[in-house]
């Protein structure tokens, strides 16, 4: 027989696979469902994650006071409250991190592995968090100083040489919060009267849902009241300053007739850095010449930095490591009184002279200039001079990060951490905001 006959069937071209039946079998993500993982908290993170360092940092400090301030003791009665060295590392990780919000902070300690290590399983909500840093903020502020000075004695920072600089923050007061005293002085007789209507409405006893809600609205109405009396008193405080700076001036001009907010009373309306004016605060920052350590910060609602420096220095004046031998300031901080106190207390300002509108030069000596100011524009002249005010300029860096900043001792203390291979690992950026931030 033929192998054309025996074998015709395989040599002809395939059949065409039947259509499947049925839908395929596929193995989907099923998100909703609750899984149960066995996790070694300990192996979260590696050996050389930045988190150590700081919980290292942390048990080493003294806390005591802290821990006095705890009711849940021994058999008494109570809930064990939340370790303060726990908050206090986990503050400033995430200082380090650039995270200054508590609810954010709540979040991360649930989901990212660095903050699970530092909880070890202690569960932290924002209310407990915020209340750390909001009820311990003198104790904190004493703790950096201390440590700050402790690394300058250990050479690891060098306070001889601190810059200044300021930078305008937005308040969160509206625009048209501003009233001048009449329109205050209605708008508070007008919250009284509505206090004094809701509190005969909550003394009627009426039911007891309508009369929370009455409840509610006298609260809110006796908050209003409170805040246009706050107005009113930064209002008066507002006309005496203008008052003292007109009699200084002497220009025979009538001042504008001045505005507060009812929503912050303590905010003023301000220029910014784009040219424009909205209600601000002024927040003053010294840190360390040439690092991205922060020293001080110190908030004020003054509008022009004139002035200023003499404040901060006085602050340092009575931190640990007391007054620098140098201080460089931005070109608006020049006040021929405060580089005069300065020079009398030993402290050499570089700050640049504010460029006459006459065209004359800057640096050359005046009618009226004292010893300090004299020696402070032959300073500046000089190329020595401008050489030393050149570490100024990584202030900026600080300023301009201000609300998103890391830790100040972040950097320096990891420049003193020796690497696995026995080297001293280099100094990281470490944009810098001293915990905690007063008015």
């Amino acid at each position: 027989m033929a192998s054309e006959d025996l074998f015709g069937e395989l040599q002809g071209k395939p059949q065409a696979d039947a259509a499947p039946s049925g839908a395929p079998r596929l193995r989907e993500p099923q998100r909703a469902q609750i899984e149960l993982r066995a996790v070694d908290i300990e192996s979260l993170i590696g050996e050389d994650h930045p988190v150590r360092l700081i919980w290292c940092y942390v048990e080493g400090l003294d806390l005591s006071e802290l821990e006095n301030r705890i009711k849940a003791r021994g058999e008494r009665p109570g809930h064990p409250a939340t370790s303060p060295r726990l908050l206090l590392a986990l503050w400033l990780y995430a200082t380090s991190a650039g995270v200054g919000s508590a609810r954010a902070l709540e979040r991360l300690s649930e989901n990212h592995d660095a903050y699970r290590w530092l909880c070890g399983g202690v569960s932290v909500n924002y209310h407990t968090l915020a209340d750390f840093r909001v009820g311990c903020a003198d104790l904190l502020d004493r703790l950096l100083g201390e440590h700050l000075a402790a690394l300058a004695k250990a050479g690891l920072v060098n306070l001889e040489t601190l810059a200044q600089d300021g930078v305008r923050v937005r308040a969160s007061a509206g625009a048209a919060s501003f009233r001048r005293e009449a329109t205050l002085d209605r708008h508070l007789a007008l919250a009284e009267a509505v206090v004094e209507d809701l509190k005969r409405e909550v003394d009627a006893r009426s039911n007891a849902s309508t009369q929370r809600v009455r409840a509610a609205k006298e609260r809110a109405a006796r908050e209003r009241s409170e805040r246009v009396k706050a107005a009113q008193t930064a209002l008066a405080e507002i006309k005496q300053q203008r008052k003292e700076r007109e009699e200084k001036r002497g220009n025979g001009k009538k001042p504008r007739e001045p505005r507060a907010s009812t929503t912050d009373a303590d905010a003023r309306v301000m220029k910014m850095a784009d040219g424009g004016f909205r209600p601000a605060y002024n927040v003053q920052v010294t840190s360390l010449a040439g690092e991205q350590i922060v020293v001080d910060v110190k908030i004020c609602n003054t509008g022009s930095d004139r002035g200023l420096m003499r404040p901060m220095l006085e602050r340092q004046q009575t931190r640990p490591g007391g007054l620098p031998k140098r201080h460089l300031a931005d070109g608006g901080f020049g006040s021929a009184e405060d580089i005069e106190w300065a020079h009398a207390e030993g402290v050499d300002v570089y700050c640049p002279p504010t460029q006459s509108k006459h065209g004359t030069d800057p640096y050359l000596p005046r009618r009226g200039d004292g010893p300090g100011v004299l020696a402070w524009r032959a300073r500046m002249a000089s190329e020595e001079g401008k050489a030393r005010y050149k570490p100024r300029s990584i202030c900026e860096c600080i300023s301009g990060a201000t609300g998103t900043c890391g830790n100040c001792l972040c950097a320096a203390l990891k420049r003193s951490e020796p690497s696995r291979s026995g080297t001293r690992s280099p100094t990281t950026s470490c944009k810098a905001t001293a915990l905690p931030v007063h008015k």
